[in-house]
């Protein structure tokens, strides 16, 4: 694994063995480890401009250094002007090495950009084990210049793992540094 992402270094060098050690699991494929990451964008105003699908494909291109799909409607919604088919946002999955570089950069330099930062919800989980963040501006990402930005769009970031439980989820991201509040704290 010589100049391989240096979190995935890291999970097999001493999170793998904290894990394993800490859970009490005994086989090795119990441990917990990421599967992929879904960055997901939603733009309902894209129907109306069609511009502002490849302003923000860009951007997906750039924090993630992979092309991002279109996702689009599979019904008519009348009332929001929806017709079947309409590109309504945009989604990347990232796996392997891009997808440990990704959560590198999201832990150590892009979550501390965000403005009034006071932690990651842990009751962010979907039962399942996966994580999902919220975030309401694009330019935490160092890869965006913040001049040349239009508006600011949110994202969502999904980071699914491959234990189906919330705990030992969360005992994954904390081994890497994902700054949680306090249970009772507000985020």
């Amino acid at each position: 694994m010589k100049n391989g992402p240096r979190l995935k270094e890291q999970y097999a060098k001493t999170v793998k063995a904290e894990l394993k050690k800490e859970l009490g699991l005994t086989n090795d494929m119990e441990i917990p480890t990421f599967k992929k990451v879904v960055i997901n964008v939603g733009l309902g105003e894209a129907i109306s401009d069609k511009s502002v699908l490849e302003i923000v494909a860009g951007e997906l291109s750039l924090i993630s250094g992979q092309k991002a799909i279109e996702t689009v409607t599979n019904r008519a919604i009348s009332a929001f002007k929806i017709r079947q088919g309409d590109v309504v946002g945009l989604k990347i999955t990232l796996r392997g090495a891009r997808m440990w570089e990704f959560i590198d950069k999201l832990i150590n330099v892009s979550l501390p950009r965000t403005k009034d930062f006071r932690g990651l919800s842990p009751k962010a989980f979907d039962g399942s084990g996966n994580y999902s963040i919220g975030i309401e501006d694009q330019t935490i990402f160092p890869e965006i210049d913040p001049n040349t930005v239009t508006k600011l769009r949110g994202m969502e970031i999904t980071l699914v793992t491959s234990t189906p439980d919330d705990a030992q989820a969360r005992a994954l991201l904390t081994k890497f540094g994902f700054p949680f509040t306090k249970d009772g704290e507000k985020v």
